[in-house]
């Protein structure tokens, strides 16, 4: 008789382990299909503006302008 309930018992365990194993299995392959890591470059890019305020897209390049009398007055080497 001891033997037949260790073969049930036996039976129950193998049951239970392969119901776990195909739930852990569901949830691995959900995580999977929700998995949202790994995005784009683009979308995990933060730039900077001169004030120090972080945008999403990059800022406008700043134009400087030039004063040419600046250079006029620094002297020039000689060849």
């Amino acid at each position: 008789m001891s033997k037949s309930q260790n073969s049930f018992i036996k039976n129950q365990k193998a049951k239970k382990k392969m119901l776990k194993k195909k739930e852990k299995e569901e949830r691995r392959k959900e995580r999977q299909e929700n998995n949202n890591k790994g995005g784009e470059l683009s979308d995990m890019m933060a730039y900077v503006d001169e004030f120090g305020n972080i945008l999403s897209e990059p800022p406008e390049p700043k134009v400087e302008k030039k004063d040419e009398k600046k250079d006029a007055s620094l002297p020039r080497p000689r060849t």
